[in-house]
């Protein structure tokens, strides 16, 4: 995980609409980048929406909420329409961002050791400068969190 003062590395992915977004597209403005292990699972839907109904403090703070996984273009596209989510998901299949943010790591799932996203977000400000990182973050405590560190 990358930590708190340290550039936030760049990444142009595609959103649920297929457009290219990167993160300097987001100049001036704080962006919350949360990575996921996947989409329409139990806690994944339980933190975006979430971010979805807090969506309108974010905004009124003039910040942008972004989410990445592995989830292709497609199943981003089912998962924001089915829980009308309102902000970014990116698709990233090649693990460009998830890899560069240190996301991508050995983990235990049912039982089994294996590779995926570890839950994790990051508070990235107007400079682009990593200001905090919270790790293994819980899907359902994630949200409150971050809205009780922005005041």
């Amino acid at each position: 995980m990358l930590k708190a003062g340290v550039k936030a590395p760049d990444f142009r992915l595609q959103d649920k609409d297929g457009n290219l977004v990167s993160l300097s597209d987001f100049k001036n403005k704080k962006v919350v980048l949360y990575f996921y292990p996947k989409d329409s699972t139990p806690g994944c839907t339980k933190q975006a929406c979430s971010f979805r109904d807090n969506f309108d403090t974010f905004k009124s703070k003039d910040m942008v909420v972004i989410g990445i996984s592995k989830d292709s273009v497609k199943s981003h596209e089912r998962f924001a329409q089915k829980n009308e989510l309102p902000f970014i998901l990116l698709s990233d299949p090649d693990l460009d961002a998830i890899k560069a943010y240190d996301v991508w790591q050995e983990k235990k799932l049912y039982g089994k050791l294996g590779f995926g996203v570890i839950r994790t977000t990051y508070i990235i400000d107007e400079n682009g400068i990593i200001e905090k990182a919270y790790d293994k973050v819980k899907a359902d405590k994630n949200v409150g969190e971050i809205l009780e560190y922005i005041g």
